[in-house]
């Protein structure tokens, strides 16, 4: 049921997951490769379009809507900030680099985006960091399951389990995530004010 499942939604789902934020379905796909439920070269490929995909997006969006969009948030606005200091500092290795920085992967490509970076340099390297990111991710994610069979033998009577614990720590990222945008919007809002958008 769960192999049926997966070759009729889970490259649909790898792909949307990897487009919006992805490390904890692309971790749970390599695993999942691992067991035999899916292909790690096609995991690694569908990450890789879907990374890009949406990284080109937020990209293209912050060149034309950057201010706007970070200010939506309290939160996006100052990881923005701290964003566009970083970016004008080494604005190459950032793009490459920024999927593997928590925290920064949403906001990262509209700052890149908003700073005047050029589109064909990102569209270079954001494409050499996504292949980078969704190799190396995915790779660790099925010999993860390498070293558990070995430590504990034959993971199948765990791998409901592991996937359980996977599944707990995504969404523990993201009620942290959640948890740290509202204290920003709170101390935001005792200030009376957003913070100021940085300075072109």
């Amino acid at each position: 049921m769960l192999h049926q499942f997966l070759n009729d939604f889970g490259y649909l789902a790898l792909f949307l997951g990897t487009f919006f934020e992805g490390e904890t379905i692309l971790v749970l796909a390599g695993f999942l490769a691992f067991r035999g439920y899916m292909d790690i070269n096609l995991v690694m490929l569908v990450a890789f379009f879907g990374s890009y995909a949406g990284d080109q997006l937020w990209y293209f969006l912050g060149r034309r809507h950057g201010r706007r969009l970070l200010a939506r948030k309290p939160r996006w606005q100052t990881l923005g900030d701290r964003a566009l200091e970083h970016i004008r500092k080494h604005p190459d290795l950032w793009v490459l680099s920024f999927r593997f920085v928590y925290g920064l992967r949403t906001v990262m490509p509209v700052a890149i985006g908003l700073s005047g970076y050029p589109p064909r340099r990102y569209l270079l390297l954001n494409g050499i960091g996504a292949a980078v990111w969704s190799i190396a991710l995915g790779q660790a994610a099925y010999h993860f399951g390498s070293v558990l069979e070995r430590l504990l033998g034959s993971v199948k009577k765990y791998e409901l389990w592991v996937l359980g614990i996977l599944l707990l720590l995504g969404v523990g990222l993201w009620i942290t995530r959640r948890i740290k945008a509202a204290r920003i919007a709170r101390k935001a809002e005792q200030a009376g004010k957003l913070p100021e958008p940085p300075a072109q």
